[in-house]
């Protein structure tokens, strides 16, 4: 068994390491810009929010407050009409990029904290790199990658969004299992 605490140096190298990966990938790779729509006449639907007090928070359309009620006449028609969505308003500032980075950082430092958990107590130290790699991999991946098949599942994304960062868990997964193998104690 290898504690956690022994592996502090992997659990922030592959932090540093997916931190900068997805830094590379978000801003000079082209393939996650397909991913947002514009809304048609943006400015009317802000203005009409803005004037209806509309705070930060995550809202469903048609409203339905009663799981029993979604079947009512009533509500079908509404989602028949359409449209039908989730909306997350945040904060009315600009994006606060500095926090975000500041969080996903530690969401980086979170997962290398599991895959040491997870590696640490199935591996003993002198394993082989390959089999260091298969779990912390395996470990990192369901982190960073098979928890985003939720947000088209229950919020709507289109799947070839999702797919995207599906795939970006996996290249994040085999960054942080490359850390693990290399560093693991001998």
């Amino acid at each position: 068994m290898v504690t956690v605490t022994e592996l502090w140096l992997p659990i922030l190298l592959s932090a540093v390491v997916v931190f900068a990966a997805s830094s590379v990938i978000h801003m000079l790779l082209p393939y996650h810009r397909s991913e947002y729509k514009k809304l048609p006449n943006e400015e009317g639907l802000l203005e009409a929010m803005r004037k209806d007090g509309v705070s930060p928070g995550l809202y469903v359309f048609p409203y339905c407050p009663k799981p029993k009620e979604m079947k009512s006449p009533e509500m079908v028609e509404k989602y028949k009409r359409g449209p039908v969505g989730m909306l997350t308003v945040m904060p009315s500032r600009p994006p606060a990029m500095g926090k975000y980075l500041t969080m996903w950082f530690l969401f980086c430092v979170l997962i290398g904290v599991f895959v040491a958990y997870v590696a640490g107590r199935t591996l003993s130290a002198g394993t082989t790199y390959l089999a260091v790699f298969r779990v912390a991999g395996t470990v990192a991946f369901l982190g960073y990658g098979v928890g985003t098949l939720t947000d088209s599942i229950w919020k709507g994304q289109a799947w070839s969004a999702t797919l995207k960062h599906v795939f970006d868990g996996l290249m994040y997964g085999l960054l942080t299992a490359g850390m693990f193998g290399w560093l693991w104690p001998r």
